[in-house]
């Protein structure tokens, strides 16, 4: 039997034609999206691509498999939506898509206090550092840091990130001329506060790159450089302090995101309700907050 979710990163693939095209779709390195398409080559005893320089192409097998299984997952997805909208009981799995760094600091902390709320509620948390599309069956509620221009969806402002630039104790005593750097790899380049970081090194080194703010806090902590990190990290760990040199990084924005006949279900309202509240109250987000 193979695994389902090797087929969705298949089928990405075969969409986008490219390993980088599939890897900033899903939000997960190419080398991931290699790895899972072998693994589905393995499980099936088929060669399903061919891999160029610059892209893939579909072997026969390859279209075959990639034309079953769109049906597959419509399917798949289909059922799941029904299900949740048919239920009227606050139970069952609900699941949800978030960056990492909300998610571990955000949400995870105050689980207990909706298990106590709904004990029969199941909450599947994915991280990401951007959001898969709801439709690719990925996640039933997403809280994304960019705002979703799909008309067909429901989105909720619910909070802000707020960022500094941050070092150890011994490194901040360092002259700033002598600051080394930790930043995001490249395929977040596009990232407000990755921009931020990059126009302010003044030619400055770039010395560790970690695709997540986690990884990024212990280098700092271990004096390994400076980096961007969201306050709600940075000013909440003894071992950093953080830097000033003149300007701020940008803020980044947290929507929440679902679907409007999913938001019509016990279950998923009362979730939605449950991620408003927890990274409003974490990230220190009100209305007033809203810009622009």
């Amino acid at each position: 039997m193979f695994d389902w979710q090797d087929l969705q990163y298949f089928l990405v693939l075969a969409r986008t034609g490219t390993l980088s095209g599939a890897a900033s779709e899903l939000s997960v390195e190419h080398a991931t999206v290699g790895r899972r398409v072998m693994s589905l080559e393995s499980a099936l005893g088929l060669k399903l691509i061919y891999r160029l320089p610059r892209s893939i192409r579909l072997t026969e097998d390859g279209k075959a498999i990639a034309m079953l299984a769109r049906s597959m997952a419509q399917g798949a997805q289909a059922v799941e939506t029904y299900a949740l909208r048919a239920s009227s009981a606050l139970s069952g799995t609900v699941r949800i898509s978030v960056p990492p760094t909300i998610g571990s600091y955000c949400i995870a902390p105050h689980i207990r206090v909706l298990r106590e709320s709904h004990p029969a509620l199941k909450i599947v948390m994915e991280g990401s550092p951007d959001i898969a599309p709801l439709d690719r069956g990925v996640a039933d509620i997403a809280v994304r840091m960019v705002k979703p221009e799909d008309g067909s969806l429901v989105t909720r402002r619910i909070g802000t990130v707020r960022f500094g630039l941050y070092a150890n104790h011994t490194y901040a005593a360092r002259p700033s001329a002598q600051w080394e750097f930790i930043a995001y790899d490249s395929s977040l380049d596009h990232v407000k506060h990755q921009k931020w970081l990059r126009k302010n090194i003044d030619g400055r080194p770039i010395v560790f790159e970690a695709s997540d703010a986690i990884g990024q806090q212990m280098a700092v902590r271990n004096g390994v450089g400076v980096a961007v990190l969201p306050t709600l990290i940075g000013d909440n760990d003894a071992e950093l302090v953080r830097l000033d040199i003149g300007s701020e990084p940008p803020e980044t924005g947290l929507w929440l995101v679902t679907y409007p006949d999913l938001r019509r279900t016990p279950a998923i309202k009362a979730v939605m309700e449950f991620l408003v509240h927890c990274i409003g109250r974490e990230t220190h987000y009100t209305d007033k907050d809203v810009r622009g």
